[in-house]
């Protein structure tokens, strides 16, 4: 694609490389742009300039990027899986902090679905070349519980779990500050951040978004939450807590860093899965251990 825009009062100021972002498709990313502006495929008013440029109201931006990802070859990887449970139709693994869950066009080794890939070896397929096998997401440094489909029953079948509502998903995290109220649930409808594409925010006409939590441990300056959700949005978690003003410990782009308390992603568990099996319909439920990180920020705070 080949198109310019027209930078608005509202624009003026920003960074070339954020206001791109925003007027590209989803899966071109800002290390994407900040090349491409290098490369001279993006120019304001004709002109060569750096990423960190800030736009002046008037100016024109013609931006040059693919319009569709380029095809890329995703391939087994042997990095070791923690399986919860295993038969012919699943597999539930307890993902590990910093690691995505299926390739993005940058990002194609080192995911959960390469590992997935050299494991399960016919698995390739099911539903999609990028996501075989997955039937929902965990961001890339939430730890936990993930279910992925071995077979077209169990990946229909899933699906239609998650859609409807069927599972069950529990998650510990820990939240800044004390909550007033020690049990309850908010609901607020998500949506993408009307200025920022890579964050999600409470938003009107947003998608129905219901966070459930109770408060089992308090710290001097955070607090523990058990959290089940009824609606799976992206980041829901992360963006309700922001919201009521107690955000995420190690969430930076909800929160602040809290390196120096040696955390150094948020503090956010998949602990359990409940789900109907796809063959036999029983209701089976799993639990994935607490990471060490977590386990040393619990202490950490306990001080």
């Amino acid at each position: 694609m080949e198109e310019s825009f027209l930078v608005t009062n509202r624009e003026n100021g920003w960074r070339l490389d954020k206001y791109v972002v925003e007027k590209v498709p989803d899966w071109i990313s800002r290390t994407y742009v900040q090349k491409a502006i290098k490369q001279g495929q993006i120019i304001v008013n004709g002109d060569l300039k750096k990423p960190s440029y800030k736009l002046k109201n008037g100016e024109v931006v013609t931006i040059e990027v693919p319009d569709k990802p380029p095809s890329i070859e995703v391939l087994p990887e042997d990095i070791p899986l923690n399986i919860i449970y295993e038969d012919k139709d699943i597999i539930i693994v307890n993902k590990p902090p910093n690691m995505i869950v299926h390739p993005v066009f940058n990002k194609v080794t080192g995911t959960l679905v390469n590992a997935l890939l050299y494991h399960c070896k016919d698995l390739q397929g099911i539903g999609g070349e990028l996501r075989p096998g997955i039937v929902h997401r965990l961001d890339k440094d939430t730890s936990g519980a993930i279910v992925i489909a071995k077979n077209d029953l169990a990946h229909q079948s899933l699906s239609k779990q998650f859609k409807d509502r069927k599972t069950k998903k529990t998650y510990i995290a820990l939240v800044k500050g004390h909550l007033n109220k020690k049990t309850g649930e908010i609901n607020q409808p998500l949506g993408r951040h009307p200025n920022i594409r890579i964050k999600m925010a409470v938003v009107p006409g947003g998608k129905e978004s219901i966070t459930q939590y109770k408060i089992i441990k308090e710290f001097k300056s955070g607090s523990l939450a058990w959290i089940n959700l009824k609606t799976g949005r992206t980041h829901q978690i992360r963006v309700h807590f922001k919201y009521i003003g107690h955000p995420l410990f190690g969430d930076e782009i909800y929160g602040t860093s809290d390196i120096d308390l040696g955390i150094n992603r948020q503090m956010l568990h998949a602990l359990k899965l409940g789900l109907f099996h796809p063959r036999t319909n029983e209701w089976m439920e799993f639990v994935a251990s607490i990471p060490d990180d977590f386990k040393k920020a619990i202490i950490t705070l306990s001080k």
